[in-house]
């Protein structure tokens, strides 16, 4: 690749990235609760995005990419931290809330504490089926998966997450007793698959 190749590569790469880096991050953040690993998850995808960036004909489809790489890059973390951290029954878990300033921050902390119950594969199609509004089609080509697939997925991980809601609420947890929580966290996701 020549010099002015390679610059023009750079150049279309970083205009992307500045336009859409907002957008990706928030993606990211529904992937993993940590903003630290989000960030983390973002710049690990990017660095493995650029790498392929001259394939990605249609860079319309570049985000779909990008959100396919953050989902495999997750799933190789969470697999290999799996493998690694085992809790007691004495140890603490740590919190891992999302600190938002929006008048939503005690639901979307609940919502993203309870998608922690999720498979990462529930939770890449939740992620990606009501947060970032895909189709079923959209999804199931985003992860690979046939629409059916996505569609027993999605219905599973719904029931899963109201089991999780009625669980807390008798537990007594205040957040979860409102079970209009999924519903009103981006107005997309509902308690009733």
């Amino acid at each position: 690749m020549a010099h002015g190749e390679t610059l023009g590569k750079v150049l279309d790469f970083e205009e992307y990235v500045r336009t859409r880096q907002d957008a990706l991050l928030r993606s990211a953040r529904r992937l993993v609760p940590d903003p630290v690993d989000a960030q983390d998850l973002l710049q690990t995808a990017l660095v493995r995005t650029y790498g392929r960036w001259d394939g990605i004909a249609d860079k319309s489809l570049a985000d779909a990419y990008l959100r396919r790489v953050m989902i495999n890059t997750r799933t190789e973390w969470w697999r290999a931290r799996k493998l690694e951290e085992v809790p007691t029954e004495t140890e603490q878990m740590p919190d891992a809330r999302v600190e938002d300033p929006t008048e939503q921050h005690a639901d979307r902390a609940l919502l993203m504490d309870i998608l922690k119950v999720l498979a990462p594969k529930q939770r890449s199609v939740v992620v990606l089926r009501h947060w970032e509004q895909m189709s079923t089609e959209e999804t199931a080509a985003a992860l690979g998966m046939s629409t059916g697939t996505v569609k027993s997925t999605l219905h599973r991980a719904l029931a899963r997450l109201r089991q999780e809601l009625e669980s807390r609420a008798a537990e007594g947890d205040a957040r979860a007793l409102d079970t209009g929580v999924l519903e009103r966290t981006d107005g997309s996701i509902r308690a009733a698959a």
